[in-house]
């Protein structure tokens, strides 16, 4: 059954009859590669991921397009929109087949008034993406190319199981993807990680790319940090 009850932001609201708004979402699957939402979009819904994984795309006002960020089941997008009906300001393409509740933005507003639990959230997730864009653009405005490679390794990373002290960037990244996350052209990724693997740093297994001693780019961060404080 298609209800907002299956949607883990909505597990502890347990003060909202999911009955009430179940029937004013849309639920939607798209086709891998398909266009979410677009670039100055006049929408203002919200969508939930039930399923697959999607790619969030910003662009400068040059042209110049970088990933934001790849969301999965479990998480949503389109919030600003709902809260302040501006134009869209991100691309969201399916990564692969994905299927979305898609929540008008009255709804979305009219759930977060009458939820503690779900204001909450809201207020959490926001509070932790300012966060990380600022932290980004630090990393832009301070890091040559391959300290913000080093960022992005590690943010991107989660512990290698079996293996203490590794860290593991898992499915392999696509050196293009990198690249646009980070600003740069493909080659130079594909170089810098070249240096790291002759230092003995990462090592691509079929799993994934690992990173043998995390704490070698941690500390190449800080030593960057301090040297432009």
């Amino acid at each position: 059954m298609q209800t907002l009850a299956r949607i883990p932001f909505f597990k502890d609201a347990t003060d909202l009859a999911f009955e009430k708004f179940d029937r004013r979402c849309n639920w939607k699957k798209f086709d891998e590669g398909e266009t979410v939402v677009d670039y100055e979009d006049q929408s203002s819904d919200v969508y939930f991921i039930v399923s697959g994984e999607v790619r969030i795309l910003i662009r400068t006002a040059a042209g110049k397009e970088f990933i934001l960020a790849e969301m999965r089941a479990g998480q949503f997008f389109g919030e600003l929109a709902a809260i302040d009906a501006v134009p869209r300001s991100a691309n969201v393409t399916a990564l692969t087949r994905s299927e979305l509740c898609i929540m008008p933005a009255a709804i979305f507003r009219e759930i977060v008034f009458a939820s503690r639990a779900c204001c909450d959230q809201v207020l959490r997730l926001l509070t932790g993406r300012v966060r990380e864009l600022n932290a980004r653009l630090a990393e832009h405005a301070i890091f040559d190319l391959k300290h913000r490679l080093y960022s992005e390794l590690l943010r991107l990373s989660h512990p290698r199981a079996g293996h203490d002290g590794e860290r593991i960037v898992t499915p392999p990244p696509f050196h293009h993807v990198i690249a646009a996350r980070i600003g740069c052209r493909r080659e130079q990724v594909s170089r810098e990680l070249s240096a790291l693997a002759a230092e003995g740093l990462v090592d691509k297994t079929r799993g994934g790319l690992v990173i043998v001693k995390p704490q070698v780019l941690e500390f190449r961060l800080a030593e960057a940090m301090r040297n432009e404080g």
